[in-house]
């Protein structure tokens, strides 16, 4: 069963809530997934009063770092299953 947001420090139910915020950036030619623009980051911050900005950031660009991975991982095992499937057909 996934973890509720709430079980969470203060900080890092923040950095979840300004992550969902950001737009996500994919790779134009592949559909990969490359992470989060954090170009608006600080429009948010002033936004929503948040001042820990520094560990903030941190637990976001944890958590970014960890979706891009499983992402990838995703991403993988779909592309080797497509060659899998167009290797049986031939």
């Amino acid at each position: 069963m996934p973890l509720d947001a709430s079980v969470f420090p203060s900080e890092v139910q923040v950095a979840f809530f300004v992550f969902d915020l950001l737009p996500d950036r994919w790779d134009g030619m592949s559909g990969y997934y490359l992470g989060k623009d954090w170009a608006s980051a600080e429009f948010i911050f002033d936004l929503y009063d948040i001042s820990d900005r520094k560990t903030v950031v941190f637990f976001a660009k944890l958590y970014e770092n960890t979706i891009v991975e499983i992402r990838a991982k995703e991403s993988e095992q779909k592309r080797k299953e497509a060659e899998r499937r167009a290797k049986s057909k031939h």
